[in-house]
């Protein structure tokens, strides 16, 4: 957990305060004062009482709201516990998460927490501090799920009962979604808030490697099966699979127009999460 806290604190810190400042904004325009009226002001900005009362047009003063409402939506399903790459699905969905929190914690945000699979498994309300912070990246490296599918309907779902004000959410899954039916859901889950969808996938899931007969377990259904990898053909509709749920993925986030990226477990999500805050700007 220390580890953790050292590493995404100092990202969020040194790299991510700008960006992460920029790419999301606050909730409006809140007032602040009232001036008296300049040459190229906006009439439909004139404070009419005051200006009655002084005798000479005044104007009302906004500015940007800038505390935000953070939501992270984490996938805590069984195909997270993946990884060929050094490290588990879970590990890497750990460490951005943390890093968004502290992200979110630099920018006096309020932050919380939906972990779901197939199911809502827990959900920590959005506060402030560094207390909480901690709590939440303990939860992360600690919490024990009571399924294993996944659901992401549903959780967008909830996060729009459960959350009645506008906020910034971070969807953060590997979408190993069998129910295929979250495209509605992203739709409508983001006409409400700010909604960001983070993939995360291990290299190993996008091709099948020719190492014979294989016994083979789904982390979701517990189903076993053995599959011949040795044949072309097997490796060929597999490779022709992923490649077909990854293109209705990436239709799904342009139609609901969700802002999205992808990151392996073996790349630097560092560059992958300032790509995505940069094309917000």
């Amino acid at each position: 957990m220390r580890q953790i806290e050292i590493k995404t604190k100092g990202l969020s810190q040194n790299i991510f305060a700008g960006q992460y400042h920029s790419a999301f904004k606050g909730r409006g325009m809140a007032f602040s004062e009232v001036r008296e009226y300049s040459f190229g002001d906006d009439v439909r900005d004139i404070d009419w009482n005051v200006t009655a009362r002084h005798s000479k047009p005044y104007i009302k003063v906004f500015e940007e709201e800038r505390e935000l409402t953070v939501v992270l939506l984490i996938d805590v399903s069984g195909s997270k516990n993946f990884g060929t790459q050094g490290q588990m699905k879970k590990d890497v969905i750990t460490e951005i998460a943390a890093t968004l929190a502290f992200s979110a914690m630099q920018n006096n945000d309020k932050i919380g927490v939906i972990f779901f699979s197939n199911t809502i498994e827990k959900f920590i309300p959005p506060k402030k501090g560094k207390k909480h912070i901690l709590y939440i990246i303990r939860e992360l490296i600690d919490f024990q799920p009571t399924e294993t599918k996944t659901d992401i309907a549903q959780v967008l779902q909830y996060l729009t009962s459960a959350i009645k004000k506008r906020c910034t959410t971070f969807l953060i899954s590997d979408f190993v979604d069998n129910t295929h039916d979250y495209p509605h859901a992203l739709t409508i889950a983001n006409r409400k808030h700010d909604l960001v969808a983070v993939q995360v996938y291990d290299e190993r899931e996008t091709k099948m490697p020719n190492v014979g007969l294989m016994y083979i377990q789904d982390a979701e259904t517990q189903a076993e099966t053995w599959v011949d990898t040795a044949s072309k053909q097997v490796r060929k509709n597999y490779k022709n699979w992923w490649e077909a749920r990854q293109t209705a993925m990436q239709q799904a986030f342009k139609k609901s127009n969700v802002d999205a990226v992808s990151i392996s477990t073996n790349e630097d999500y560092v560059k992958a999460l300032m790509t995505l805050f940069n094309k917000r700007n």
